[in-house]
Formats: structure tokens, sequence, C-alpha cells
């Protein structure tokens, strides 16, 4: 977060310290308001792509086998573009590469999940999805010692949580 607001106030200074130099060179023909208005709206549209590119640039940098499983937009009452424009604000990643399975149980995965959000540190879950119920769980020493005694929270066939973990990958 402090490295995000370090990097809005460079773009404001930059800016305002290059259009000061047009200014110098044009003769100071540039009206009196155009270095603060230039430096405002840096730092605006700096804030502004980095609110809206944070999901694709966090999904650009899961490792490889890591897949995103959900994205939640949402709209901000205190940022009113983002009525016209909702901005990714959490995401939730797979860990394929990781994923197990029991040969008692091969329906059955234990897989890693990162629930990430904005301004938030990244959480890992386990978790066991039930490919043919559907149905997922959260991993405990008893039900991955018997996957029969967890409490399954029944999934939409159409979760996707159940495509990402379920559905071979190409």
């Amino acid at each position: 977060m402090y490295i995000e607001l370090i990097a809005i106030i460079v773009a404001g200074v930059g800016t305002g310290g290059l259009v000061l130099v047009v200014n110098r060179l044009t003769g100071r023909r540039l009206p009196r308001f155009a270095v603060p208005l230039a430096a405002a709206v840096a730092m605006l549209a700096y804030a502004l792509w980095s609110e809206y590119t944070w999901g694709a640039r966090t999904v650009a940098s899961l490792p490889e086998g890591v897949v995103e499983v959900t994205r939640v937009d949402e709209t901000i009452a205190w940022k009113p573009w983002t009525l016209v424009a909702p901005v990714t604000t959490r995401l939730m990643a797979a860990n394929l590469i990781g994923a197990q399975s029991r040969p008692d149980a091969p329906s059955v995965r234990l897989v890693e999940l990162y629930l990430l959000a904005r301004w938030h540190a990244a959480r890992t879950v386990t978790v066991l999805i039930d490919c043919a119920a559907p149905a997922r769980a959260e991993a405990t020493d008893a039900t991955l010692t018997d996957p029969a005694v967890a409490d399954w929270q029944p999934l939409a066939p159409g979760d996707p949580l159940v495509r990402a973990i379920c559905v071979p990958q190409d």
C-alpha cells in the first residue's frame, strides 16, 4: 500500500516537473494552473490504472499450476466511477499441481485455495472437493483421515470451483 502511495506521488511530481520544463522552454506561455493540474491528472490516472489492473496483474503473477477460480467485481459507494465500471477487489485461485486424491476416494480432491484481496495479505485455505457430489468441505485432521466424516457443503455442478478442480485442464 505504501509503495503504491509513493508511486502515485512520484507520478505527480514527475509529470508536474515535465510540464514545468515544457513551460520554461516555451517562454512561460502555459497558464499558471498547468503544473498542478498536470500533476493531479497524472496522480489520478495512475491511481485508477492501478485499481483497475490489480486483478489482471495479480492473476498474471500467479505461479504455473495455480489458476484463477473466481473474481469478485464490486461497486463502491465512495468511488462513483465503479458504478459505471466495477473494480476487481478479490480473487480466489487454486493450486492444481498440488491437488491430491486418495485411492479409497478417487473423486475427492485435496486442494489449496489462495484467497487474494486488494490491500490485504493473501490467505491459504485447504479444502476437500468431492467431484462426484459435487461438494466442498474444510480439510481437518479428521477429514483427511476419513473424508466421509467431513461436513460437506453442496456446490452447484457449474460452480467455478468444481470446474477448476474437477474438469481436466488442457
